[in-house]
């Protein structure tokens, strides 16, 4: 069974940067993509990106798009959220997620079938 463990949150000044790390273990091989969602207080998880496990293929959503990036390490078995110029509406638990099998949408929680305990990201302005 894969396990996800996020790490790399923090607190960060608004135009700041962190990179946000996601380690898969239990099975890593089966694992056809991997994304990350957010969560603010009082809002709905909502998809931030996600990336094959073939690294072919990545995804962003718009608010996020040209300030964020997804990429991932298979030696490690790591996935990683580089995010550059934050601002305080980044501010939001986030979680590290996989699917072990094809699946052509991404954007729903429900494309997903295994999830990390979530990192907290704090931007100040």
């Amino acid at each position: 069974q894969v396990q996800l463990v996020e790490s790399g949150g923090g607190t960060v000044q608004a135009g700041g940067s962190l990179r946000l790390s996601c380690a898969a273990s239990g099975g890593s091989i089966s694992i056809y993509r991997m994304g990350w969602f957010r969560q603010a207080p009082g809002k709905e998880r909502e998809f931030v990106a996600a990336i094959t496990w073939s690294g072919r293929s990545t995804n962003y959503a718009d608010s996020v798009k040209g300030r964020f990036a997804i990429s991932r390490d298979n030696a490690k078995d790591t996935v990683y959220l580089q995010m550059n110029s934050l601002t305080p509406e980044d501010t939001a638990v986030y979680y590290c997620t996989a699917v072990r099998y094809f699946r052509n949408s991404y954007y729903y929680t429900r494309d997903y079938d295994t999830w990390g305990q979530g990192t907290q990201v704090t931007v100040s302005s």
